[in-house]
């Protein structure tokens, strides 16, 4: 089973816990029943930002839809060097997360692996602010109409509930720290 069918089967097992329907989760979560429904499936991209809104509107933990794994440290949390669990949205995008093992975070972080591609993803938005800062390479984020390159060493602070998109840029991989809040 591929990790976006096991996301999915703990999406679908979260409301079957909670026995609400497709259509509480969706308008819950700001967006229409189909798409929640796609999720479910397993077929589709699960975007992070979802999963960052369902585990807070429903008092879940992120890792624990993500990882099938409940975080239990509530002092510290140390994540060694490549150790974070991954998360591959999809050929072009993979998660790490930094904090996974933390519970009752407040913020999510995760170093972002965006690959060069089509260019053609679809922009996300969800609620709370995402900071952004770029290890290595350089990419154009787009924010609603705005579009902005981030070198090295640069970092973005934004509202992430404008709808808002990354792109590696010049043919190579851009590794970044997202701190979603």
């Amino acid at each position: 089973m591929s990790h976006i069918e096991q996301v999915a089967k703990r999406l679908r097992g979260l409301r079957d816990a909670l026995d609400i329907s497709a259509a509480e989760v969706a308008k819950a979560c700001g967006i229409d029943e189909d798409t929640y429904l796609s999720y479910e499936t397993g077929n589709v991209d699960i975007p992070v930002s979802f999963m960052h809104r369902i585990a807070h509107e429903y008092g879940v933990e992120l890792p624990a839809l993500l990882f099938g794994k409940e975080p239990r440290m509530n002092s510290y949390f140390v994540t060694r060097s490549g150790k974070g669990e991954k998360v591959e949205r999809s050929k072009a995008y993979s998660y790490q997360a930094l904090a996974g093992g933390f519970a009752n975070r407040i913020l999510d972080p995760f170093m972002v692996t965006v690959e060069p591609s089509d260019g053609l993803h679809a922009p996300n938005s969800h609620k709370g602010q995402e900071f952004n800062y770029v290890i290595e390479g350089s990419m154009e984020l787009t924010i609603g109409d705005n579009k902005i390159i981030l070198e090295e060493g640069d970092s973005i602070m934004f509202d992430a509930s404008r709808p808002h998109k990354m792109r590696a840029l010049n043919d190579k991989s851009v590794k970044f720290i997202a701190i979603i809040a």
